[in-house]
C-alpha cells in the first residue's frame, strides 16, 4: 500500500510544545501522531493510529495464541457494580463520575473487572465451561490530578486488558501463568526491556500481584532489584525485620540536658556529647523519628497518627499510601498539630520525660503517665514503628517537651506501639529480603501488570457455578493489563536520535519513506518506480511527492516522521542511483534501483 504524503492529513512542527516536558511528548506532537485536545488527552492522527495498531496487532496474536478471546465492553458503566465490590467509594476522585438525565450514577471505565465478572455470570453457569479468558484492547478513563508527559501520564489511554476464569486456585495459577509468558512474549517482539517485580495490588486487591516495569529514566516508579534476582516495586517491597534482643540488665533511659537540636545530626553530637554508651557512639541510625501524618478515611474521617522510625529514614509517601489504604495519607498540617497538643514539633518521643526522670531515679512508674502516643497514650493516636524497631533495642529520641530528649530508650521496655508499618524510604544496598544480597534501586515506567484477584470480585458480584458434585462454587479470577499507548510513548521515549523519531520496524507506520527531491522529472520519475516496485514486494510505503517542496524541508520530515528505513531519489536519478537511509544503523549509501527492494528488505 502507498501513502502520498501530498495528501496525508499531517503537519509537522519545527519548535517543541510549549507543555511537553519529555522527549517522546515532544516528537510524538512535532512529528503529527497526536494533539492535544485537553490536560491528558490527545486526538490520534493517521500517523499515530497506524503505529498503535501495529502494537496491538502484536498484543493481539499473543493473547489469541495464549489461548484468549477478544470481546468490547462499554466504556461507559453504571455504579451498581462498582458499589457491590466498594470501588465506587475506594476510587476516590480518581475516577470520571456522572449522570444520566435520570440522574442515574454512571462512570468512565478505569478498569473492567466487575463487568466482565457480570458477563461471565450471565453466560456461563458450569464448571464445564472453564476455564475461560476474555480481553479486550479498550480507552480507559482516570482523573489524573496532574497529566503529564504526554502519553505516558493521561486521562485518556488505550490499555489491553484480560480477565481468566476458574473453578479453582490451582486453575487460576495455570492462567496467570499463561498470561504472564504471553507478556514476555509480547514485551520481547516490542524490543522492550522489562523487568518483571512483585507489586503492590492497590485497589485491585487479590493475592499475588507483579508489574512487568521498563527501565528508563523518566519512569514514574521505583523498583528495586538484587544480583540474586529478587525484584520488587518499592512499594512491595518488605523491610526485613530487627530480630528482639534481651534487654535484661539495661540501664534506665536519661533525660538529656536541654539544647537546641534541631536536626539528626546536631541531636547525634549532643548526645554523644552527654550520655556516651560504652557500646559504641551513637549514630543517625539510633535515633528514633516520630513522623506525625495524617490519614482521611473513605468517610471523610482525617485521623493523626504517628510513624517511629530510625533517625536516618525518611517516610517514603507511596509506601505509607500502600500501609494506611484505603485511606488518603499526607504529612500532617499545622492545624493538625493545633488539635493534637501533646505533639511538640521536633521533640515527639513514644515516652514522657516524667517517665524518663521517674525511671532514672528508681521510683518506678506507677501513676506516671507514658504518654506513648498508641493504646497507653491518653491522647489517643494511634503510635506505629518501623520494623527496625523492635523489643530491645535501644533509642535516642523525643521527650514530649521543647529542648529535651532522651537517651537509652528501649522498644518494649519503656515504651509499646498500636502495630508496625512498613514506610520507610529503601535505599541501595538495603538487604533483599528472600536474602538474594543487597538490593540497587532504579527508575521504571510500568508497562504491564498481572493479578491474582482470586474470588473478590465473585463472591462481591455472585459469580458462581455448579462444581463437578452440583454444588455452587464461586470463580476465581485473574486480571492483566498492558498500556498499549504508553508503550507507544515508551518506544517513541526510546527509539529517537537528534533529529527525530527512529521507530522499532515491527510497529514503524510505513515500512519504508520514499522521497523524490528536486526540480528535475526524472527524480520523480525514478521515485514512482521505487514506490511501485516497494509496493510490489508487499511494503507499506510513504511517498513524499509534494511537489514545490525543499528538500531540506522533506528531508528533516523524514528524519522526524521516523520510519527506519529511507530512500532518496535525487541527484543520483539521472543514473538510477537512489540513496538508502537506515536510521537505526545512522548510515546512508547508495543503491541502483534494480537492487532497491532487496536491499530494504535485508535492513
Amino acid at each position: 500500500m502507498v501513502t502520498r504524503l501530498s495528501h496525508l492529513f499531517l503537519r509537522t512542527l519545527r519548535d517543541d510544545p510549549a507543555d511537553a516536558e519529555v522527549t517522546s511528548h515532544k516528537l510524538l506532537v512535532r512529528a503529527g501522531y497526536i494533539r492535544r485536545q485537553a490536560p491528558g488527552i490527545f486526538a490520534w492522527l493517521p500517523l499515530g493510529l497506524r503505529v498503535r495498531a501495529r502494537i496491538e496487532a502484536i498484543i493481539r496474536e499473543e493473547m489469541v495464541a495464549a489461548g484468549a478471546q477478544e470481546v468490547l465492553l462499554p466504556a461507559l458503566l453504571p455504579r451498581e457494580p462498582y458499589e457491590a465490590t466498594n470501588r465506587w467509594t475506594e476510587y476516590g476522585d480518581s475516577i470520571f463520575r456522572l449522570q444520566d438525565r435520570k440522574e442515574a450514577d454512571y462512570l468512565l471505565a478505569p478498569t473492567h473487572e466487575e463487568m466482565f465478572a457480570l458477563l461471565v455470570k450471565d453466560l456461563y453457569s458450569s464448571y464445564k465451561d472453564l476455564p475461560v479468558t476474555l480481553f479486550q484492547i479498550q480507552d480507559k478513563y482516570r482523573d489524573e490530578a496532574r497529566p503529564r508527559a504526554g502519553l505516558l501520564r493521561g486521562r485518556e489511554f488505550t490499555m489491553k486488558d484480560a480477565y481468566s476464569f476458574d473453578i479453582d486456585d490451582a486453575g487460576l495459577d495455570r492462567s496467570y501463568q499463561t498470561m504472564r509468558d504471553a507478556y514476555e512474549r509480547i514485551f520481547t517482539r516490542l524490543g522492550l526491556e522489562y523487568v518483571a517485580v512483585q507489586a503492590d495490588a492497590g485497589a485491585m486487591g487479590g493475592s499475588k500481584s507483579e508489574e512487568f516495569l521498563h527501565p528508563i529514566a523518566v519512569g514514574e516508579d521505583t523498583f528495586v532489584r538484587s544480583a540474586g534476582g529478587y525484584a520488587a516495586n518499592v512499594e512491595a517491597y518488605t523491610t526485613p525485620a530487627t530480630a528482639p534482643v534481651s534487654f535484661e540488665g539495661a540501664p534506665a533511659p536519661v533525660l538529656l540536658p536541654a539544647a537546641d537540636t534541631p536536626t539528626i545530626e546536631t541531636l547525634v553530637a549532643h548526645a554523644n556529647a552527654v550520655a556516651p554508651r560504652e557500646t559504641g557512639a551513637w549514630t543517625g541510625a539510633d535515633t528514633l523519628k516520630n513522623v506525625v501524618l495524617a490519614l482521611t478515611h473513605l468517610d471523610e474521617t482525617r485521623e493523626v497518627v504517628v510513624v517511629g522510625l530510625p533517625g536516618d529514614r525518611d517516610v517514603d509517601m507511596k509506601r505509607a499510601e500502600v500501609a494506611f489504604a484505603p485511606a488518603e495519607v499526607e504529612p500532617a498540617t499545622d492545624a493538625d498539630f493545633a488539635r493534637h497538643r501533646v505533639l511538640v514539633k521536633g521533640y515527639i518521643g513514644p515516652s514522657s520525660a516524667a517517665f524518663v526522670e521517674a525511671s532514672a531515679l528508681g521510683h518506678g512508674t506507677d501513676g506516671v503517665q507514658r504518654q506513648a502516643l498508641g493504646t497507653v497514650s491518653e491522647s489517643g493516636l494511634r503510635y506505629f514503628i518501623d520494623p527496625r524497631v523492635a523489643d530491645g533495642t535501644t533509642w535516642v529520641t523525643g521527650a514530649n517537651v521543647r529542648g529535651r530528649h532522651v537517651a537509652g530508650l528501649i522498644a518494649g521496655r519503656d515504651f509499646v506501639a498500636d502495630g508496625v508499618v512498613d514506610v520507610s524510604d529503601v535505599r541501595d544496598g538495603d538487604p533483599a529480603p528472600d536474602g538474594s544480597g543487597p538490593l540497587e534501586t532504579a527508575r521504571g515506567m510500568e508497562i504491564g501488570h498481572v493479578f491474582q484477584l482470586g474470588r473478590k470480585y465473585a463472591e462481591a458480584l455472585g459469580l458462581k457455578v455448579q462444581d463437578e458434585n452440583g454444588k455452587l462454587a464461586t470463580v476465581t479470577m485473574g486480571s492483566y493489563g498492558i498500556g498499549v499507548t504508553r508503550i507507544m510513548a515508551i518506544l517513541a521515549e526510546s527509539h529517537n536520535d537528534d533529529n527525530g523519531l527512529v521507530w522499532p520496524k515491527n510497529v514503524a507506520p510505513f515500512d519504508v519513506h520514499v522521497v523524490a527531491t528536486g526540480k528535475d522529472e526524472v527524480a520523480y520519475t525514478l521515485a514512482e518506480r521505487a514506490v511501485a516496485a516497494l509496493e510490489a514486494a508487499g511494503l507499506d510505503v510513504l511517498f513524499d511527492d509534494r511537489p514545490k517542496v525543499s528538500p531540506g524541508v522533506k528531508f528533516r520530515d523524514a528524519e522526524l516522521i521516523g520510519v527506519p528505513v529511507v530512500a532518496v531519489a535525487g541527484r543520483g536519478s539521472a543514473d538510477g542511483v537512489l540513496e538508502l537511509w537506515d536510521r537505526a544503523a545512522n548510515t546512508r549509501s547508495d543503491i541502483p534501483f534494480d537492487t532497491l527492494t532487496e536491499a530494504v528488505l535485508a535492513i
